[in-house]
C-alpha cells in the first residue's frame, strides 16, 4: 500500500506541476483541434471552431485529476485567426483555472510548393490555489495544522509563443510555452518558479482511396526546470462519406523520455463528424502499480464546426480537405 501511495504522491505533484500556466495535455489535441497545442493553428480550417472536454484521470482513485476546458478559434480576414481556451483543473486538494487569448497569423512561403509558415502569441492568465478547506484528518495527522489559516492562492500572467510549417501534408509545430518566470512567494517548498515547455508536434496526412486517410504524428514535451520530458506515438485513420461527414479511429502512446519505448500511458480513441457536430471519445491506461487501483482515464470531447467555407488565402487551408469543405 506504501507503494502505491507513493505513486500517486509523486504522479500528482507532477502532474500539478505540469498543468500549472497550461491546459492540461493527454490526448484533446487528437480531437481534430490542434490548437490545444498550439496558437499557431488559430484560424486555420473551420472559420469557426469550438471544442469542450471533460477529463476523469485514474477513474476509481479518490481525489484523482478532473479537468474541464473550452476551445474555440475562428479566422479574421484572409491570414490571421483568434482563440481562446479556458479550463478548470482539480488535482486533490489543488484548484486552478485559466483563461488564454490567443492570435496567429498565416504567411505563404511558395505558392506552388504549398509551403505555409504560421507564427502564434498567447495571452495566459493563471488562479493556483490550495483548498485548504478541504484538509481532513488521517490516522497518521489527526489535527490539521492550526498556523494554516490564511488562502493559499495566487494569480499569476504568462506568454506562449510558437512557430507552425507546413508544406503539403505535413506539418511542424515548435512551441514555448510560459516565458516568464512565476510568482510563488505566497507557498513554501520546492516548488519551481520556472514553468518552461516547449513542445514540438509533427505529423503527416496520406490521402488513400476511397475518401480515407491515415495521419501518424509525434507529440514531445519538455519542461526546462527539472528536465522531464515525455513523447506522444499516435496513429489515426480517417474515413469520409460522400456528405462530408467522417468518423475516425485511432490510438496514442505515450512514454518518458529517459525510458524510451517503456509505455506510461496507451489507449484507443474514436470520434466523428456530423454535418457541424462533433464527438470523440479517449481512454488511457497508466502502466504502472496505480493500474490495478483505477479504471483509467477517460476523456470526452463534443464540438461544433460553422461557418465551414473557404478562405480566399490557402495558408488557411485545413489538413483534412474533401470538396468544398474544409477540416482543421
Amino acid at each position: 500500500m506504501k507503494t502505491i501511495l507513493k505513486y500517486l504522491l509523486i504522479l500528482t505533484l507532477t502532474q500539478s506541476y505540469g498543468q500549472e500556466f497550461n491546459l492540461p495535455v493527454f490526448t484533446q489535441y487528437l480531437a481534430d483541434n490542434d490548437f490545444v497545442v498550439s496558437p499557431t493553428f488559430a484560424g486555420i480550417g473551420d472559420n469557426f471552431r469550438i471544442r469542450a472536454n471533460g477529463l476523469m484521470q485514474w477513474v476509481g482513485i479518490k481525489n484523482a485529476p478532473q479537468n474541464q476546458a473550452v476551445y474555440a478559434d475562428i479566422r479574421m480576414a484572409n491570414r490571421s485567426g483568434a482563440g481562446i481556451s479556458a479550463y478548470n483543473d482539480r488535482n486533490g486538494n489543488t484548484r486552478q483555472q485559466g483563461i488564454k487569448l490567443s492570435y496567429a497569423h498565416h504567411l505563404i512561403l511558395d505558392y506552388k510548393s504549398k509551403q505555409y509558415l504560421s507564427l502564434g502569441l498567447s495571452f495566459n492568465v493563471n488562479s493556483f490555489r490550495i483548498a485548504i478547506e478541504d484538509f481532513n484528518t488521517t490516522y497518521d495527522i489527526p489535527i490539521v495544522d492550526p498556523s494554516i489559516t490564511d488562502d493559499r492562492a495566487v494569480v499569476n500572467k504568462n506568454f506562449d509563443v510558437g512557430a507552425l510549417y507546413r508544406i503539403n501534408s505535413y506539418w511542424l509545430s515548435l512551441n514555448a510555452n510560459n516565458l516568464l518566470e512565476k510568482e510563488a512567494n505566497v507557498f513554501e517548498g520546492t516548488e519551481p518558479t520556472s514553468l518552461l515547455n516547449l513542445q514540438l508536434y509533427s505529423g503527416y496526412t496520406f490521402k488513400g482511396n476511397n475518401y480515407s486517410e491515415i495521419e501518424p504524428s509525434v507529440f514531445l514535451q519538455h519542461f526546462v526546470s527539472d528536465g522531464r520530458s515525455s513523447t506522444d506515438i499516435n496513429v489515426k485513420y480517417r474515413k469520409f462519406n460522400g456528405y462530408n461527414d467522417f468518423y475516425w479511429i485511432g490510438g496514442s502512446y505515450r512514454f518518458l523520455n529517459d525510458q524510451v519505448m517503456v509505455p506510461l500511458n496507451v489507449g484507443p480513441m474514436v470520434g466523428f463528424k456530423k454535418s457541424i457536430f462533433y464527438f470523440s471519445y479517449a481512454y488511457q491506461i497508466t502502466i504502472n502499480d496505480l493500474t490495478g487501483f483505477n479504471s483509467g482515464t477517460h476523456a470526452v470531447t463534443i464540438g461544433f464546426d460553422l461557418l465551414q467555407e473557404l478562405s480566399d488565402c490557402p495558408c488557411t487551408e485545413g489538413k483534412y480537405k474533401q470538396g468544398n469543405k474544409l477540416y482543421q
